[in-house]
């Protein structure tokens, strides 16, 4: 009998892990061995409370088939990132993202509403719907405490052809000049590239302005040109 395919993952995609399965793969990482004990043991009990991973960029270590992830830890526990890698033929479990709106609601501080509902509402009318990432977007999803007073707003806006750049970049400009919070983050294209919203927005107006587009395997610059095109 032929094993199904495994499931093709995008950077950001949130995927959850079996208990079993997350012990191998710290069992594996030289990194997770070397955390610090509280952060150890934050890590190790990740899968027993149904918290999921974010799958990362694939590293020159990370095989054919291999599903690479990564846990960023909150501030008080080294503000790290821990990179995983599973094995072909794991079973990993993609979760959705919340919405902005949802994220929000469940863990942004309140001087941060403002800027979040504008935001929703600059989705609204490009149409695209903002999806949390970041520190936001964890503190949502495990309850710790990822954010403080130097924390940004981190969004992830996966776009089509039919959106509308112009429109967009111009109205995270405009909330991102109300100094409530600084807004970070990418727009997603449809072919998976990722573009940093600040870098996209000053190259737009550069002759021959090109972006770092980042990638499920690797990162290479992008002009954009093509992108604003009629």
């Amino acid at each position: 009998m032929t094993r199904p395919a495994a499931p093709a993952f995008a950077r950001h995609d949130l995927v959850r892990v079996a208990p079993a399965d997350w012990d191998a793969a710290l069992a594996r990482s030289e990194a997770f061995a070397a955390l610090a004990d509280g952060a150890r043991a934050v890590v190790a009990g990740w899968a027993t409370f149904r918290r999921p991973a974010v799958v990362r960029r694939r590293g020159t270590g990370d095989g054919a088939g291999i599903v690479p992830l990564g846990v960023p830890l909150p501030p008080r526990l080294g503000k790290l990132r821990l990179e995983l890698s599973l094995p072909p033929g794991t079973a990993a479990e993609r979760v959705a993202e919340p919405t902005l709106s949802a994220a929000a609601l469940a863990a942004a501080p309140p001087a941060w509403g403002p800027a979040c509902r504008a935001l929703a509402d600059l989705g609204a009318d490009v149409g695209v719907a903002p999806r949390a990432s970041g520190s936001l977007l964890w503190a949502a999803l495990t309850g710790l405490d990822y954010l403080g007073p130097a924390s940004d707003l981190d969004l992830l806006w996966p776009v089509t052809a039919d959106t509308d750049l112009h429109r967009l970049l111009d109205g995270l400009r405009r909330v991102d000049d109300l100094g409530i919070v600084a807004i970070d983050g990418e727009i997603l294209l449809p072919d998976g590239a990722g573009l940093h919203w600040r870098e996209l927005d000053r190259a737009r107006g550069e002759p021959n302005g090109s972006v770092l587009a980042k990638a499920m395997d690797g990162v290479a610059l992008r002009p954009v040109a093509p992108l604003f095109a009629p």
